[in-house]
């Protein structure tokens, strides 16, 4: 593990947060300040922490993100950079643009924001940054290594979720779980995730025959569709931790995947939307840009401190071909 965490700042955190509230803004902000001491620490070293945000065109919604991920660099002081790009930028000059900035030894973490113009696809983009500096954790090789238990950087809004969990002292380990979508970036990490910490783990999509039935027995219930309201209050199970991804627009106002006033009623632990699982994501961006510098400058983090891979006895090894690091106990010649 390359960042470990005192897990009691972010348990304080939420203890002061409502009462049975996953309370995002509170956890996240704990994050931050872990990582604040560990970037200064790493900038007396001489390797400033940075993240290059590249923007294509002028979505609204982008542009929103993009602020709330500048400002939380400049919280911990990460160095941010905003490459805005034009919406008719050709597939040719993305990706040269993208290969550029793997070369740049001064960028730690690269961050394509999603989604682009209708005319480029989106996963030759994703696939062209250097799986060491892919913050958002979507290269394949990196959502491989996730598979294989070797990952570095991880989805950061799934991560994000178990540091919610382990924030609010909830231990998955021989839960029933129900994690409903499967996409790439949320749905289907999330159910690796949750398996890997020892849930038994069911995922649901649209072709689910009886959602309600599934929803009803999840101990954990994580939902990331983007239909509002689409898992009704009375479905969820007395006790349950409910986790609500989504986030859109009904009526006017922002709503979540999952009923929440009636939801709440039932559940042990909720997230609200907005204000959960959002402010996760960013800190968990952060937190990758951080641990993609370490490996980047050959350290790890411990009870606050940086401190070089030998000292604990680590090595970072990075494989040929496709680019993977791995950190490992060093081996005696």
């Amino acid at each position: 593990m390359i960042l470990q965490f005192d897990p009691k700042p972010l348990r304080d955190a939420l203890a002061d947060a409502e009462p049975g509230v996953l309370d995002g803004r509170a956890v996240s902000s704990a994050r931050l300040s872990q990582l604040e001491p560990l970037v200064e620490q790493l900038i007396a070293r001489g390797g400033q922490p940075t993240l290059c945000v590249v923007q294509v065109g002028d979505d609204d919604a982008s542009s929103l993100y993009i602020r709330h991920k500048i400002r939380a660099c400049s919280k911990v002081g990460v160095d941010s950079r905003h490459i805005h790009l034009p919406a008719d930028i050709t597939r040719d000059a993305l990706l040269a643009r993208l290969r550029k900035l793997n070369d740049d030894p001064s960028l730690h973490g690269i961050l394509l924001q999603l989604p682009l113009p209708d005319h480029l696809d989106q996963d030759e983009p994703i696939r062209s940054i250097d799986p060491g500096k892919d913050v958002d954790g979507f290269h394949p090789v990196n959502l491989g290594c996730m598979m294989s238990r070797r990952s570095i950087l991880e989805p950061c809004t799934p991560r994000g979720v178990l540091t919610l969990l382990q924030a609010a002292g909830i231990d998955p380990t021989g839960k029933e779980a129900v994690v409903i979508g499967r996409s790439v970036i949320v749905g289907r990490p999330m159910s690796l995730m949750l398996t890997r910490a020892n849930a038994t783990v069911t995922t649901c999509h649209r072709h689910t025959i009886d959602l309600e039935k599934e929803v009803r027995r999840a101990e954990i219930l994580v939902v990331a569709t983007g239909v509002a309201e689409l898992v009704k209050g009375e479905w969820i199970r007395e006790g349950a931790v409910v986790v609500d991804v989504g986030i859109s627009r009904k009526d006017g106002k922002l709503s979540g995947d999952v009923e929440f006033d009636a939801a709440r009623e039932r559940a042990a632990w909720i997230t609200p939307v907005p204000g959960g699982v959002g402010p996760m994501t960013v800190a968990t961006l952060l937190e990758n840009t951080v641990r993609a510098a370490c490996v980047h400058h050959g350290v790890v983090a411990r009870n606050g401190e940086i401190v070089d891979v030998e000292q604990r006895d680590l090595e970072y090894k990075r494989t040929a071909g496709f680019g993977i690091t791995t950190l490992q106990r060093r081996r005696s010649n």
